[in-house]
């Protein structure tokens, strides 16, 4: 059983399309191999899966790779994912089957108020975020590293409460395809639409913002 590191909070028809997108993408990633699987949900609303069969290793590993996988976090320095629950001026508050708190000196993304990080690195809320659990949580230095490295490439808008497919179609119907390298997927629900170069992602972000009903978030190149 692997619960996977994302969520689905969205309520109604767009619950239901989630699930058919996740459905779609877990049978096209293990579909081929001899295993049956089973999708549920914990109470926090993690994916869930159960794998059985002669390839179920290989299927659990596949799943893991692809989403990561939320674990209990204990504190032994080991890395773990969470999603980005709320925050305050205390820091992030975190999603990984029990809340996990970074405090603002331990977030690593540089100065300001955590409203003012999450806002300067394209933050959404849910999206999965990797850190390490000791006496006190802090980011990874793998997700610093891919936080930063935004920063450094080129504009990107960040999007939540809607899948790759319907991120792709929003573009499209905007009329902005040209404007845009690719979507990105962060999570099942949260997306990373990478401007081409020139782009000014606040455009972006203008233009598709009246045809989805999400958070969105700039990240402006340094």
């Amino acid at each position: 059983m692997v619960i996977l590191a994302t969520k689905i909070y969205v309520k109604g028809n767009a619950r239901n399309r989630a699930i058919r997108s996740l459905d779609s993408i877990i049978f096209n990633d293990i579909g081929q191999l001899d295993v049956t699987y089973d999708l549920s949900f914990t109470p926090q609303n993690f994916p869930e899966i159960t794998v059985n069969g002669e390839d179920e290793m290989v299927a659990n590993n596949i799943l893991i790779e692809t989403w990561g996988e939320i674990l209990t976090p204990a504190q032994n320095g080991s890395e773990y994912i969470g999603t980005l629950s709320s925050w305050d001026d205390r820091g992030f508050l975190l999603d990984s089957l029990e809340p996990v708190r970074i405090t603002t000196n331990n977030l690593g993304l540089g100065p300001g108020t955590p409203a003012q990080i999450r806002q300067r690195f394209g933050l959404v809320q849910h999206m999965p975020l990797a850190f390490v659990q000791g006496n006190l949580a802090s980011l990874s230095k793998k997700e610093l590293d891919r936080l930063y490295g935004w920063r450094r490439g080129l504009g990107r808008v960040n999007v939540n409460s809607a899948t790759k497919s319907e991120v792709r179609a929003t573009v499209n119907k905007s009329g902005h395809a040209k404007d845009i390298v690719s979507v990105e997927r962060v999570g099942l629900l949260e997306q990373s639409i990478i401007c081409s170069a020139g782009t000014d992602p606040p455009g972006i972000l203008a233009a598709i913002g009246p045809y989805l009903p999400s958070e969105m978030k700039c990240v402006i190149p340094l």
